[in-house]
């Protein structure tokens, strides 16, 4: 038997992190759950009410569906704290498989109808930890996956890349997110190891839950057909086991579509998806200027 596949998931205390987390268990994987939350209650939503989710919690819960959790407290703000887990990795696993760029900054004001200069500008945080810390991340991944000759590196984008969704610094950390994708893919070429921006569509997650309740006109229609986060992990398995990875690398892809096309359910469904009221990813583009 084959030893199971070793994954990293940043950012996973809960929200998408953790469902990403918890559908790479259901696969067999291995997964290091990162994150800052170690004590119940660390975290608020929109409301003020209390999150669940800590990193062993769901390291647990990975265990529990079948993989093997393995939690690590780790604020990914700190460049040093970054480097000891993949040095943990490296040692304890000796490879990396997937690497899912989730950890991000989320401000607490970031759903509130207000021009970017009635909010904090704490709101900027999320282009060091969301942006910044995923080209860390990913810098210390892409040197043990090409060693290894394959692996892929993800991250978590969403339609506000392209049209306006929550303000101007959630809206260019995911086109960010999306260029790291494309621009990677250009240095990784040839060493078996792809890299892919997923646009998720509507989250059930503990915040979408109390924003649907905060605002429920304007997530009604939205929640009926949200994703099950842990659809986005079993996404991400199958680009990287599919004979198109090479093709697939570089590119921002939706998640409902991409899952069409490798077979993909979530939950038994087909999720549908917002090109057309949101807009459509970034193309590839073949120029490369040095």
């Amino acid at each position: 038997m084959s030893d199971p596949k070793v994954a990293l998931v940043t950012g996973a205390s809960r929200g998408a992190g953790a469902g990403i987390a918890r559908g790479l268990g259901e696969l067999g994987y291995t997964v290091y759950v990162t994150g800052r939350t170690v004590t119940p209650g660390d975290a608020k939503g929109w409301d003020g009410t209390v999150l669940p989710g800590t990193v062993s919690e769901t390291a647990a819960q990975v265990t529990e569906l079948g993989g093997k959790g393995i939690p690590v407290m780790c604020d990914h703000g700190d460049d040093d704290q970054v480097a000891a887990l993949f040095a943990q990795i490296e040692k304890e696993q000796g490879r990396l498989d997937i690497l899912v760029n989730n950890a991000a900054f989320i401000h607490e004001q970031l759903i509130e109808k207000k021009p970017f200069w009635e909010k904090e500008i704490a709101a900027v945080n999320i282009l060091d930890v969301g942006l910044r810390s995923a080209y860390v991340a990913s810098w210390h991944a892409a040197k043990m996956m090409v060693k290894q000759g394959s692996g892929l590196i993800g991250f978590g984008s969403s339609f506000g890349a392209n049209c306006y969704m929550h303000g101007p610094a959630y809206g260019a950390q995911k086109a960010g997110l999306d260029k790291f994708a494309h621009d990677m893919e250009h240095d990784l070429r040839e060493t078996g190891v792809g890299a892919v921006s997923i646009w998720m569509g509507p989250l059930i997650t503990e915040r979408s839950r109390i924003a649907a309740e905060t605002n429920p006109e304007q997530y009604k229609d939205f929640i009926e057909t949200a994703e099950n986060p842990e659809f986005t992990g079993h996404i991400l398995d199958a680009i990287l086991n599919s004979s198109k990875l090479a093709e697939y690398s570089g590119s921002t892809l939706i998640a409902a579509e991409v899952a069409l096309e490798l077979g993909v359910k979530d939950r038994g469904k087909d999720r549908p998806s917002y090109r057309e009221m949101l807009g459509n990813p970034p193309t590839k583009n073949p120029a490369a200027v040095y």
